[in-house]
């Protein structure tokens, strides 16, 4: 009995499912991810091979380059404002509430607090001007401490005071960066008995 021959047929895979599911999650990709802000004082961060994501809340960053020319920024808009805030008294500046806002959207900043108000009401692209922002003052004036370190303190002040937690401190050095300059800054961290703190720092390729 000749064997049945059973009539191939070609298949068909409805891909119209998964290219939904892909465009989905591309989407969500996009919407939710966090674009990288372009920064005031670019340096170039010494190489390591520690690998060590730093936190994203109740740190504050210190940068430090161009001979000894420091900025500084903490993340959350309660916090910066906050901290606006106590500098404000402290410096018996008054801010108004659209100054605050738009400082508690900058990341960070380099200008004694003489000049702030300039910066604030600033467009964003204009602040990242080279030469524009000369740094927060690191020397003391008399009796009266350095205005980085009264920075420093009203930020840990207003991290407790929101978030009842202490405020952790990252520094974020030039590689070429003289010591001196980077000596005066762990002098004023220590003043406030703060002697642990994270080194930000490019990870190390392993040809290098």
């Amino acid at each position: 009995m000749p064997r049945i021959k059973v009539a191939r047929k070609s298949t068909a895979i409805d891909m119209t499912a998964m290219c939904d599911v892909a465009f989905l999650l591309l989407t969500f990709f996009i919407l939710t991810a966090t674009a990288r802000q372009p920064e005031p004082l670019p340096v170039d961060t010494p190489a390591s091979t520690v690998k060590f994501k730093l936190p994203d809340l109740d740190i504050a960053t210190l940068t430090i380059g161009q001979k000894g020319k420091v900025f500084f920024g903490v993340p959350g808009q309660p916090i910066r404002r906050r901290t606006l805030e106590l500098m404000g008294e402290k410096y018996q500046i008054q801010f108004s509430e659209e100054e605050k806002a738009r400082f508690s959207v900058m990341e960070s900043f380099g200008v004694p607090i003489g000049n702030l108000k300039q910066i604030i009401m600033m467009k964003g692209d204009d602040r990242l001007k080279p030469g524009l922002q000369p740094g927060v003052p690191l020397d003391s004036v008399g009796q009266r401490p350095s205005e980085l370190h009264d920075w420093i303190l009203s930020a840990r002040y207003a991290t407790k005071e929101l978030n009842n937690v202490d405020m952790r401190v990252s520094i974020k050095g030039d590689s070429k960066e003289e010591y001196p300059s980077i000596e005066k800054l762990l002098g004023i961290l220590q003043d406030q008995n703060i002697n642990k703190f994270s080194l930000i720092t490019s990870l190390r390729t392993g040809d290098e």
